[in-house]
């Protein structure tokens, strides 16, 4: 299966975005925080992924190139949807992680009448002091320009323990190749986190819903995950799948969670 990368320029705004796939309904994908674009990864998304590509015309999204000084997750869903009407996508089935799952619910709220279904893994509708003390710390590492303390931390609190041990290495190597820029990039985004809280606002969301969550989640605990179940509960359309010792990247290492996404996603 072949794919584009491209970029678009819409009001100011340059972002990159990956697509692949021949379906005439339409799967958005919102990564989560990364110290660099998973764009370039785009062979190995496509092929993880597969099972899309024929019933789905697949899209997904990077933070815009050109970030301002301050960025909210309600401005990156801003971005992120114009970006999208520029492209003609609608009635899309949004999918985010992390802090795409957060990017991925202020676009509903925001623009009910684009999104057809939401898939929420590994993320929050409430960024509590306690729950970004990981993401604080990976700041700090940036901060302090310790390129090989954050990418290890980042993959120990991401990946779980099996997965750290056998690629630590790599992540040693890649940090020696993250340039300043990257680094100032990663702050910024990071602390758009800060003060997210949708609480009073996720009653609105009417659509379907999957959220998936692992109960050893290093960066938004099983508390985190029982408090949005609770918050959907209204929701007579949300699904709820809890996995466990797979960590918060559980999209990328659970074995049945793509097969979990589309059977959600063709009810």
């Amino acid at each position: 299966m072949g794919y584009v990368t491209d970029k678009v320029f819409v009001n100011g705004i340059e972002m990159e975005y990956l697509k692949f796939g021949r379906g005439q309904s339409n799967l958005v994908i919102l990564p989560g925080l990364s110290v660099r674009s998973v764009i370039p990864h785009a062979a190995a998304i496509v092929k993880q992924y597969d099972i899309f590509t024929d019933e789905y015309t697949v899209y997904l999204f990077d933070r815009r190139i050109n970030i301002p000084p301050v960025y909210s997750i309600s401005d990156m869903a801003k971005d992120t949807v114009q970006v999208m009407k520029k492209l003609d996508i609608c009635d899309v089935s949004l999918f985010g992680t992390s802090q795409g799952g957060m990017i991925a619910m202020a676009a509903a709220l925001e623009y009910p009448e684009l999104v057809r279904k939401l898939v929420l893994v590994s993320t929050t509708i409430h960024a509590a002091e306690n729950r970004c003390s990981v993401i604080k710390k990976w700041i700090t590492f940036a901060e302090n320009k310790d390129r090989e303390g954050l990418l290890l931390n980042i993959a120990e609190d991401v990946y779980s323990k099996e997965f750290f041990i056998r690629y630590r290495e790599a992540f040693c190597a890649l940090a020696k190749t993250v340039t300043d820029d990257e680094l100032e990039r990663f702050i910024i985004i990071a602390k758009g986190i800060e003060g997210f809280d949708i609480r009073d606002e996720v009653h609105k969301i009417k659509c379907p819903v999957l959220i998936a969550s692992d109960d050893k989640d290093c960066i938004f605990d099983a508390a985190a995950a029982a408090e949005m179940r609770q918050y959907f509960a209204a929701n007579k359309k949300t699904e709820t799948k809890i996995y466990s010792g797979f960590g918060h990247a559980l999209y990328d290492t659970a074995p049945d969670f793509t097969e979990l996404m589309y059977n959600f996603l063709k009810k």
